[in-house]
């Protein structure tokens, strides 16, 4: 009620007040309402619905690939993709999911820095009824919406079946692993094992991370060739790594010393191509980034997700890289 006591002119100051107020009250209400209808009932592929894709680097041209395949789907379903770099920290991706669910997210893409650290951020997610898709890398013990991913254990298994077949079935190899804690290190690591344990006259000499990187690649390799100068076959877990290690060994890549990579990167099959590497693994990066948006599509949509989406994987040697460049 106006105060009775005001003059006219105040009176009429005092009711625009109050107008304005409850003006932007309702206009409040009104977008807390649209807020909550988008997120409990919205329909994918309409333009409104925004997905966060939270990748562990752009600096490795395997996710940059990854990258585009994600916003090629994106942009032909109709979907807002926020494309995130944690930079390969864990602490920056979770800060980045626990962003996500505050400034709400439709969904989430992630690919972990550390399968083990995206857990807390990616378990809230699920709780706050976010759907969430895990590419290339998986989330410890969480069942997300959907993990779309290379056969990693697979992979493995054919790298070290390549390069037993270039050593001769003999001789010293080191492993040079990824960033410890992601699933993809883990995984490759183990069907390497796996598969290398299938020829006795081989000696794994020694295992060193080298978090994915091509620089550490280089400076791993060279340390564990300096204490090891008899081996002549190395696996690194993915093509950057496997780069360094061939600028490691200089004229004797290719020629001494055997490498194996991993990922099918435009590097590594163009060192497949020059014989620098014996082989890669090819993944399918713009191939994991399609599938990624459309499984996260079709659950803002209210459709069936698929628990596993698997990506085939091939060993490139110099008899088929052509049919891959």
């Amino acid at each position: 009620m106006t105060d009775p006591s005001l003059n006219t002119h105040e009176r009429e100051i005092d009711m625009n007040v109050r107008k304005t107020a409850a003006l932007f009250a309702a206009l409040a209400l009104s977008i807390t309402g649209l807020a909550g209808c988008n997120r409990d009932g919205g329909s994918g592929g309409d333009g409104d619905q925004t997905v966060h894709l939270l990748l562990s680097t752009l600096s490795n041209p395997f996710f940059v690939q990854l990258r585009d395949g994600a916003q090629a789907e994106a942009d032909e379903l109709g979907v807002t993709l926020e494309i995130l770099d944690a930079q390969d920290d864990p602490v920056t991706q979770t800060n980045q999911l626990n962003d996500a669910l505050s400034t709400g997210a439709d969904a989430v893409i992630v690919n972990p820095v550390d399968s083990d650290a995206a857990v807390t951020g990616v378990t809230g997610l699920i709780d706050a009824d976010v759907p969430v898709v895990a590419v290339d890398r998986g989330v410890t013990g969480v069942d997300v919406t959907s993990f779309v991913s290379s056969d990693n254990v697979q992979g493995g298994q054919l790298a070290a079946e390549a390069l037993a077949e270039a050593m001769g079935e003999s001789g010293g190899a080191i492993v040079l692993q990824g960033i410890p804690g992601s699933s993809a290190s883990r995984e490759r690591g183990e069907g390497f094992s796996e598969g290398i344990s299938q020829f006795p006259d081989i000696n794994v000499a020694g295992m060193q991370t080298a978090n994915f990187d091509r620089a550490e690649g280089l400076n791993v390799a060279t340390n564990l060739l300096q204490a090891n100068p008899n081996l002549t076959g190395i696996f690194a877990e993915n093509d950057e790594m496997a780069l360094g290690a061939v600028e490691a060994l200089g004229s004797r890549a290719g020629e001494d010393v055997f490498v194996v990579g991993f990922d099918g990167t435009e590097d590594g099959l163009a060192a497949v191509s020059d014989g620098t590497m014996v082989a890669t693994i090819a993944q399918q990066p713009e191939e994991l980034g399609r599938l990624a948006v459309q499984q996260a599509n079709t659950a803002l949509e209210g459709g069936e997700t698929e628990a596993e989406v698997p990506v085939e994987v091939v060993a490139v040697t110099h008899e088929n890289v052509a049919d891959f460049q």
